[in-house]
Protein backbone atom coordinates (compact mmCIF):
# COMPACT_ATOMS: atom_id res chain seq x y z
CA UNK A 1 0.00 0.00 0.00
CA UNK A 2 1.14 3.30 -1.05
CA UNK A 3 2.01 5.85 2.20
CA UNK A 4 2.56 9.56 1.75
CA UNK A 5 4.57 11.92 3.70
CA UNK A 6 2.54 14.47 5.33
CA UNK A 7 4.95 17.81 5.70
CA UNK A 8 3.76 20.79 8.07
CA UNK A 9 3.59 23.94 6.23
CA UNK A 10 7.01 25.21 5.43
CA UNK A 11 7.92 21.30 4.57
CA UNK A 12 10.33 21.64 7.72
CA UNK A 13 8.62 19.17 9.62
CA UNK A 14 7.16 15.88 8.78
CA UNK A 15 3.94 15.24 10.88
CA UNK A 16 3.16 11.68 9.68
CA UNK A 17 2.23 9.45 6.70
CA UNK A 18 -1.47 8.61 4.73
CA UNK A 19 -2.60 6.42 2.67
CA UNK A 20 -2.81 7.33 -0.73
CA UNK A 21 -6.54 7.40 -0.20
CA UNK A 22 -6.32 9.85 2.01
CA UNK A 23 -3.54 12.20 0.68
CA UNK A 24 -6.25 12.52 -2.64
CA UNK A 25 -8.86 13.73 -0.24
CA UNK A 26 -6.55 16.27 1.36
CA UNK A 27 -5.79 17.63 -1.75
CA UNK A 28 -9.50 17.88 -3.30
CA UNK A 29 -10.22 19.25 0.70
CA UNK A 30 -7.43 22.18 -0.45
CA UNK A 31 -5.83 21.33 3.46
CA UNK A 32 -2.85 20.23 1.02
CA UNK A 33 -0.79 20.65 -1.74
CA UNK A 34 1.78 18.01 -3.38
CA UNK A 35 5.04 18.26 -2.38
CA UNK A 36 6.83 15.74 -4.07
CA UNK A 37 5.31 13.41 -7.28
CA UNK A 38 5.56 10.19 -8.47
CA UNK A 39 7.08 11.33 -11.88
CA UNK A 40 4.34 10.28 -15.19
CA UNK A 41 1.78 9.68 -12.75
CA UNK A 42 -1.65 11.25 -12.21
CA UNK A 43 -4.56 10.26 -9.85
CA UNK A 44 -7.36 11.99 -11.22
CA UNK A 45 -6.36 15.77 -11.94
CA UNK A 46 -3.62 15.64 -9.48
CA UNK A 47 0.03 14.26 -9.89
CA UNK A 48 0.38 10.87 -7.68
CA UNK A 49 2.47 12.60 -4.71
CA UNK A 50 4.96 10.97 -2.79
CA UNK A 51 4.55 13.93 -0.05
CA UNK A 52 2.21 16.18 0.88
CA UNK A 53 2.23 19.79 2.42
CA UNK A 54 -0.03 21.16 4.42
CA UNK A 55 -1.38 24.85 3.10
CA UNK A 56 -1.80 25.71 7.09
CA UNK A 57 0.51 25.34 9.58
CA UNK A 58 -0.44 22.82 12.26
CA UNK A 59 1.12 24.22 15.65
CA UNK A 60 2.46 20.75 16.87
CA UNK A 61 2.96 21.42 20.80
CA UNK A 62 1.76 18.06 21.28
CA UNK A 63 5.03 16.53 19.90
CA UNK A 64 6.88 18.39 22.64
CA UNK A 65 4.62 17.75 25.78
CA UNK A 66 6.50 16.55 28.35
CA UNK A 67 5.24 12.87 28.88
CA UNK A 68 4.29 13.52 33.15
CA UNK A 69 1.13 11.70 33.99
CA UNK A 70 -0.86 14.05 36.36
CA UNK A 71 -1.30 13.53 39.85
CA UNK A 72 -4.73 13.66 40.51
CA UNK A 73 -7.18 10.95 42.51
CA UNK A 74 -8.50 9.16 39.41
CA UNK A 75 -4.69 8.17 38.19
CA UNK A 76 -3.44 7.65 41.68
CA UNK A 77 -6.45 5.06 41.50
CA UNK A 78 -5.63 3.23 38.67
CA UNK A 79 -2.20 3.37 39.43
CA UNK A 80 -2.39 1.39 42.65
CA UNK A 81 -4.82 -0.78 41.12
CA UNK A 82 -8.29 0.82 43.08
CA UNK A 83 -6.71 -1.55 46.22
CA UNK A 84 -5.92 0.49 49.19
CA UNK A 85 -2.27 0.68 50.19
CA UNK A 86 -2.28 -0.33 53.80
CA UNK A 87 -5.03 -3.18 54.09
CA UNK A 88 -5.66 -4.44 49.92
CA UNK A 89 -9.30 -3.72 50.31
CA UNK A 90 -10.90 -1.73 47.54
CA UNK A 91 -9.68 1.81 47.54
CA UNK A 92 -11.69 5.60 47.12
CA UNK A 93 -9.63 7.45 48.21
CA UNK A 94 -5.89 9.06 48.48
CA UNK A 95 -4.01 9.37 51.50
CA UNK A 96 -0.56 11.48 51.75
CA UNK A 97 1.79 9.00 53.29
CA UNK A 98 3.75 11.93 55.10
CA UNK A 99 0.69 14.42 55.60
CA UNK A 100 0.65 17.48 54.31
CA UNK A 101 0.45 19.12 57.87
CA UNK A 102 4.06 17.68 58.69
CA UNK A 103 4.87 19.00 55.14
CA UNK A 104 4.10 15.84 53.20
CA UNK A 105 3.94 17.00 49.02
CA UNK A 106 0.90 16.23 47.17
CA UNK A 107 3.30 13.72 44.57
CA UNK A 108 3.14 11.09 43.21
CA UNK A 109 6.06 9.41 45.74
CA UNK A 110 3.89 10.92 48.53
CA UNK A 111 0.31 9.60 47.60
CA UNK A 112 -1.34 6.11 47.80
CA UNK A 113 -4.90 4.96 47.14
CA UNK A 114 -6.79 4.10 50.36
CA UNK A 115 -9.68 2.89 51.53
CA UNK A 116 -12.26 5.08 53.82
CA UNK A 117 -11.60 3.64 57.09
CA UNK A 118 -8.29 3.09 56.60
CA UNK A 119 -7.60 7.17 55.62
CA UNK A 120 -9.77 8.04 58.42
CA UNK A 121 -7.81 5.65 60.85
CA UNK A 122 -4.51 6.66 60.15
CA UNK A 123 -5.64 11.00 59.96
CA UNK A 124 -2.53 12.79 60.33
CA UNK A 125 0.00 10.35 61.18
CA UNK A 126 2.57 9.05 59.27
CA UNK A 127 1.98 5.03 58.82
CA UNK A 128 4.85 4.01 61.38
CA UNK A 129 2.75 6.51 63.99
CA UNK A 130 -0.85 4.96 63.22
CA UNK A 131 0.77 1.34 63.26
CA UNK A 132 0.22 0.49 59.45
CA UNK A 133 2.45 -0.83 57.07
CA UNK A 134 2.70 -0.13 53.45
CA UNK A 135 1.80 -2.87 51.42
CA UNK A 136 3.34 -1.21 47.99
CA UNK A 137 5.85 1.44 47.51
CA UNK A 138 4.52 4.46 45.29
CA UNK A 139 6.38 5.02 42.16
CA UNK A 140 6.07 7.74 39.42
CA UNK A 141 3.40 5.77 36.80
CA UNK A 142 4.48 6.12 33.10
CA UNK A 143 1.56 7.28 30.96
CA UNK A 144 1.18 3.58 30.02
CA UNK A 145 1.08 2.12 33.33
CA UNK A 146 -2.20 4.13 33.70
CA UNK A 147 -4.24 2.61 30.40
CA UNK A 148 -7.40 1.25 31.44
CA UNK A 149 -7.60 -2.18 30.03
CA UNK A 150 -9.53 -3.54 27.34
Amino acid sequence: MDRVIVFNAGADQVLHHVSLQHAIAMLYRDVARVHAAVPGRMFGPYPQPESLELVSYVYTRWLYLNRRVPCTLVNVLRRDGHRCAYCGRPASTRDHVVPRSRGGPTSWLNLVAACEPCNSFKRDRTPEQAGLRLRVRPFVPAPADLRSPA
